[in-house]
């Protein structure tokens, strides 16, 4: 793979994390309409939907770590400091659509407190395939030495740390009773109802 290939890759697969996290605010936005009309099958549907968006960008962000760590620090990683952005702390935090997504999650985290029982399957699947995104984000970051090196926008802390302290953060947006189960619910046999 030669570097202008690995640029292309990077940028291509954060374009599509982009546009996915673009469809989980409307998938969201919808999914807090069926609630407040009590249609509570198909906010199932909305949140089912979210999950599958998220194992997507989970998917991206794999596709984001797949060239060497050499070609991320020589190459690509430059391209994300001074003077190729106007920022020293340069991060995807910064786009619009993360901070709506944030302002999003925030809102409807009172609809997670009082989630009807019968929703919590799909509420499960959605926590888990958040799980999953983070752990694709934090293998990739492992990759090319974020679990001993500084992210750009807190060089004091570990990138990897950086991402742990997101994950709970955003954890306790989606699932504030702290109720998901363990294990996989993507893998299960029940049907959801």
């Amino acid at each position: 793979m030669t570097n202008v290939e690995a640029i292309e890759i990077w940028q291509k697969s954060h374009w599509i994390f982009s546009i996915y996290t673009q469809c989980l605010i409307i998938c969201l936005r919808r999914f807090e309409n069926e609630i407040k009309v009590g249609n509570v099958n198909n906010a199932g549907i909305e949140l089912e939907t979210a999950a599958e968006l998220m194992l997507a960008s989970a998917r991206a962000m794999e596709l984001a770590g797949s060239f060497s760590q050499e070609v991320f620090q020589n190459q690509v990683r430059p391209l994300m400091m001074p003077p190729n952005v106007k920022s020293e702390d340069f991060s995807a935090l910064m786009h619009w659509d993360h901070a709506h997504l944030m302002t999003v999650l925030k809102t409807i985290q009172p609809l997670y407190k009082a989630l009807p029982v019968s929703l919590q399957p799909q509420h499960n699947k959605f926590i888990s395939a958040y799980k999953v995104v983070c752990a694709s984000h934090k293998t990739v970051c492992q990759k090319f030495g974020g679990g001993e090196a500084g992210s750009l926008r807190a060089p004091e802390h570990t990138a990897v740390d950086m991402l742990d302290k997101f994950e709970r953060n955003r954890l306790r947006l989606i699932d504030p009773n702290n109720q998901a189960g363990g294990g996989c619910p993507f893998h299960s046999n029940k049907s959801s109802e």
